[in-house]
């Protein structure tokens, strides 16, 4: 897995409404790229409605915000207009980024999914932190703590 110091990888993917999506578009802003198993699950659900519920801290950091998936626009666009999120969902379908980062997977029920995996990306586009099996609950709030710190060694 890519770790902190590290260029994060650039990608080109949708949206939850098809706009295509760059990392050169976050250029000059701190971000935050949390990747998650699937859309309309409960984790995923409470990591989303998280992010949405804490976006006007992020903004006021100078933070983005982006939640990725193998899961397709459609769906993306179901998950997201469902529970109202103010944040985006990029769709990876053939796991391209994910597979650039060296996200690893889990099995659960027979079937394959995505770790929940967070990155922390500088203004100029290199790794600062990384997070692995995230929990959901209460990882926005930590995000915020860590980010502010890295912000301020930045200064």
């Amino acid at each position: 897995m890519l770790s902190s110091g590290n260029p994060f990888p650039n990608f080109s993917l949708s949206n939850q409404d098809g706009k295509t999506t760059k990392l050169d578009d976050f250029a000059g802003h701190w971000l935050v790229v949390y990747f998650y198993p699937k859309d309309d699950t409960p984790g995923c659900t409470i990591q989303g409605r998280s992010f949405s519920a804490t976006k006007a801290d992020f903004d006021t950091e100078g933070i983005k915000v982006v939640g990725v998936s193998a899961d397709d626009v459609t769906s993306h666009k179901n998950f997201h207009h469902k529970f109202a999120f103010k944040i985006d969902l990029l769709s990876d379908p053939d796991a391209s980024l994910m597979k650039a980062l060296g996200i690893g997977q889990s099995e659960w029920k027979g079937m394959k999914f995505w770790d929940r995996t967070t990155f922390v990306v500088d203004p100029k586009g290199i790794i600062r932190k990384v997070y692995e099996k995230v929990n959901p609950e209460g990882h926005e709030k930590v995000l915020l703590d860590d980010i502010r710190v890295l912000q301020m060694k930045a200064a």
